[in-house]
């Protein structure tokens, strides 16, 4: 009796009690899982305002990454067209560099030559283009690849570029290149021009000394700053940039008229 008694007490106290838990909880009377579900929801509605606020920021310093990246990439390509003619003749030296010399020195010489007609001639004369292949000739077949054989002797003989090894460099060019392409120069050009031996040797008495003195008032202030500041497979195009101007005198000297022939009396 006693037993009934207590079983009956608590049912009481249970179903007096689970009323009010499922009023105040009614989505765990049916599953747990919805409850857990709902708590879930409630805590990704309060993330909500920080979602959204993140994307706007994301879109807006996407916006200006986008905006400087444009401004960068046109600056970046504007760089590299005023640089990209500069990487591609530093990739043709690389890959042919007697070829890439010689049509640089041959370049120049042509633009040398229409110089030094332009400044002598008269408005009604005509360019001599003859002239003018002859000048591009010489430098292509021969002051191109003579160049690019000097400057990389000079380079295995004296590979430093101190003060000392740049007066070396210095005086070996002006002794000994300078004066053998002048007379190469004179003499080809003279015989090209149909010169016989004799007038070419009257030629060289007359011209050579003038021509070396004056080139010792110019070359070796360009011979100091090319051995001493350029890299050796640079040297020949900074030596032919300045052979522009020398070159201009060179080709009006190898255009004066030969010299007279003063033949011996009987």
């Amino acid at each position: 009796m006693s037993g009934s008694l207590r079983r009956f007490a608590a049912i009481t106290r249970l179903s007096q009690k689970q009323p009010f838990a499922d009023l105040a909880d009614p989505i765990n009377r049916i599953h747990p899982f919805l409850k857990n579900r709902t708590k879930t929801q409630a805590r990704e509605y309060v993330r909500f305002p920080n979602v959204v606020r993140k994307v706007r920021e994301y879109e807006i310093s996407s916006s200006l990454f986008s905006s400087s990246f444009s401004s960068s990439s046109s600056s970046s390509m504007a760089s590299f067209g005023k640089l990209g003619f500069v990487g591609w003749y530093l990739g043709m030296v690389k890959s042919w560099p007697v070829l890439t010399k010689s049509v640089t020195s041959s370049a120049i010489y042509v633009a040398a030559d229409l110089s030094s007609q332009t400044i002598s001639k008269s408005s009604s004369e005509p360019y001599d283009l003859v002239r003018t292949s002859r000048m591009a000739g010489y430098g292509l077949l021969i002051l191109g690849p003579s160049l690019h054989l000097w400057f990389n002797l000079m380079s295995k003989l004296f590979p430093k570029r101190d003060l000392i090894s740049t007066l070396k460099k210095m005086a070996m060019g002006q002794l000994l290149y300078g004066p053998t392409m002048t007379v190469v120069f004179f003499s080809l050009n003279a015989r090209l021009q149909g010169e016989s031996g004799v007038e070419i040797i009257s030629r060289l008495k007359r011209d050579l000394l003038p021509t070396m003195l004056n080139g010792i008032m110019y070359w070796p202030f360009c011979d100091f700053i090319t051995f001493r500041f350029i890299p050796v497979h640079l040297q020949p195009l900074v030596s032919n940039s300045f052979s522009y101007l020398w070159t201009v005198y060179m080709t009006y000297m190898a255009s004066l008229e030969k010299p007279v022939s003063i033949l011996p009396a009987e």
